[in-house]
């Protein structure tokens, strides 16, 4: 009778065990207040040089487990009028509707819909970005950089990642020549886990 009534504890114990919910990703916020994100541009000027810029508002938050990679999130909005390119007619220019239009278009958004994790810290985030008005998937090849606790008693881990976009898929229709079709994005991402 005992051998019995241990079999049907454990039993129950295995039945309710099996609906427990699964451990989910931490969740984590970008940390642009303390400067330590960025997202960073670089486009050919005519084919004869680089023109490096950034946006300097932008938020957003993630969700990662190292565990589980495969059931991250992230979403960033960018505020598109904060672009910064390091010279203040030529960001007038960047901000008219020749390019950003951000009078009609003040931000940008990327939501991630999946995230494969490449081996060895890789991943590559696969989403939507939406930018001046136009919504299109990319993908971001993805570095982990590091994880763990902070100084000040919280919890960080950070990434950093680049993917290129071309002007004429998001409606942007300042032809600068072929070899500035391109845009290069540079991100680096440092979360603050919630």
């Amino acid at each position: 009778m005992k051998k019995q009534l241990i079999k049907l504890v454990l039993a129950s114990a295995l039945v309710a065990g099996s609906f427990l919910p699964a451990a989910n990703a931490a969740d984590y916020v970008i940390d642009n207040k303390g400067a330590h994100a960025s997202i960073n541009f670089k486009i050919q000027h005519l084919g004869y040089s680089w023109l490096t810029g950034r946006f300097d508002k932008f938020s957003g938050n993630f969700s990662y487990d190292a565990a589980n990679v495969s059931a991250s999130k992230i979403e960033v909005n960018i505020d598109t009028s904060s672009i910064n390119s390091n010279h203040g007619e030529r960001d007038k220019h960047l901000k008219s509707d020749d390019f950003l239009d951000v009078s009609a278009f003040a931000n940008a958004k990327f939501v991630s819909d999946s995230v494969t994790d490449k081996g060895d810290g890789k991943l590559a985030v696969s989403g939507t970005l939406t930018l001046h008005g136009v919504s299109k998937k990319i993908v971001i090849d993805t570095q982990k950089i590091g994880e763990g606790k902070d100084p000040w008693g919280g919890y960080r881990v950070g990434f950093s990642g680049t993917t290129t976009i071309a002007l004429t898929d998001f409606a942007i229709k300042m032809n600068l020549g072929p070899a500035s079709n391109n845009v290069e994005l540079e991100l680096h991402i440092e979360g603050k886990k919630q």
